[in-house]
């Protein structure tokens, strides 16, 4: 589930509408639409290969058509089957490239965004739907429902494992790995002009951003886990939430100059936003806390700035939060949970208690009122590594039984025959 498509909403008959909850943002869902994919490769490659490539694609579109994306195992199935008999399609030795016009669009409108003929088009709109439904398998680890029909909610913020949280850190390691992959090496490969007016969801700095914020998360749920675990020091929670603290703010800052006025972009800087406050509000309390383990007076004023710093940004993180929620598509934020349901209670017991006792230091020496700076760690963690398949063995010209023809030297000719039409 993520904060456009509901898992259990889109594609679903009900007449009440439900408002998903959005633990882990998916910031978009594309899905493919029909195109004619045996007609244009017909004649240029063997009969059986064409039909292989059509029929899979067909399914992916129909599934998702019929599901709205929610059928989850089976479209990473179909997808991981489809890609190696994509990846012949972009082998510049036989020479198809160009030749299918492939047609995405968006789930959340309907509209058809995108109709480009080049086959890396094609390769990165496959694994940003991978990665957009590894996003949305995280979510829906995280906000466990009903599946006897009912669309409510009936397990308490608690009843989310570790066991859930560590499984939700893995997939959005393995989406974020989808997404770098995509920035590093598929973008390169498209020609500037098709790169130029690519949807906004596959444009550089969308898709860096989304695999840094699925880092940050990521973090965010190590913070949780360690927060609930007896063993974890102070330090190693203060490192994990300027960590986090690091990623939102680097998130931010690629989407920041973008075009986010409407829309997906604009609830998407909001979400970012709401999450770099919550990362904030805890790296200053755990920061306070090791400063107040100190024995000087200034180490006991300056905890308690890094307290009241904590507490001012919790409350602009409710602020953020609703703003989130109530932007389109409207959504929900689930009930407190890990880290934050910790946090929402300590930040503020603690501000106060520690002002108040240490309030006579305060007004003795007002200089001493200084907000200390945030240490800085190195991010630890790091997108999966991810490689596109191998190509598919149906691809190995030497088995082709095509008699007379020869794949580059038939190009010309079915070009030919279709620009009449």
């Amino acid at each position: 589930m993520g904060c456009t498509y509901s898992v259990h909403a889109v594609g679903s008959r009900e007449k009440k509408k439900n408002i998903p909850e959005v633990s882990i943002f998916v910031p978009s869902m594309r899905v493919p639409g029909q195109c004619d994919v045996q007609r244009t490769l017909r004649r240029l490659i063997p009969t059986d290969l064409a039909d292989r490539i059509s029929s899979l694609r067909n399914q992916i579109v129909l599934v998702a058509e019929d599901t709205g994306g929610s059928a989850i195992p089976e479209l990473q199935r179909a997808l991981e089957e489809y890609l190696p008999l994509l990846v012949g399609l972009t082998a510049k030795d036989h020479g198809l490239q160009e030749l299918v016009e492939f047609k995405w669009r968006s789930l959340q409108d309907g509209r058809q965004e995108a109709c480009v003929a080049n086959s890396w088009f094609e390769v990165l709109s496959v694994l940003h739907m991978m990665a957009m439904l590894t996003l949305t398998e995280a979510n829906s680890i995280l906000i466990p429902t009903n599946h006897a029909g009912s669309s409510e909610r009936v397990v308490s913020a608690a009843s989310v494992l570790p066991e859930s949280m560590r499984d939700a850190v893995d997939l959005l390691l393995k989406a974020a790995g989808y997404l770098e992959f995509c920035v590093r090496e598929v973008l390169l490969h498209i020609p500037p002009d098709i790169k130029n007016r690519l949807p906004k969801d596959l444009q550089e700095n969308v898709l860096e951003t989304s695999f840094i914020q699925a880092l940050g998360q990521g973090t965010e749920m190590q913070l949780s886990l360690a927060v609930g675990s007896q063993n974890a020091t102070l330090s190693v929670k203060r490192r994990l939430a300027c960590e986090q603290l690091s990623y939102f703010g680097q998130a931010h800052y690629c989407l920041s100059g973008y075009n986010n006025n409407n829309g997906h972009g604009k609830k998407h800087l909001l979400f970012i936003k709401w999450k770099y406050l919550e990362a904030k509000a805890a790296a200053y309390y755990f920061h306070g806390l090791i400063l107040d383990k100190g024995t000087e007076p200034a180490s006991h004023v300056s905890a308690v700035c890094c307290f009241l710093a904590a507490d001012e940004l919790l409350a602009e993180s409710k602020k953020a939060c609703l703003s989130f929620c109530l932007a389109v598509p409207v959504t929900r934020a689930p009930p407190l949970q890990g880290a934050m349901k910790h946090l929402n209670r300590k930040i503020p017991e603690t501000a106060s208690r520690k002002s108040q006792m240490y309030g006579s230091l305060i007004d003795q020496d007002k200089g001493l009122q200084i907000l200390p700076d945030l240490p800085e760690f190195q991010q630890s963690l790091k997108p999966d590594d991810y490689e596109l398949p191998e190509i598919d063995s149906a691809w190995d010209s030497k088995k082709w039984e095509m008699p007379g023809l020869i794949l580059k030297e038939h190009l010309n000719d079915s070009e030919e025959e279709m620009i009449p039409e």
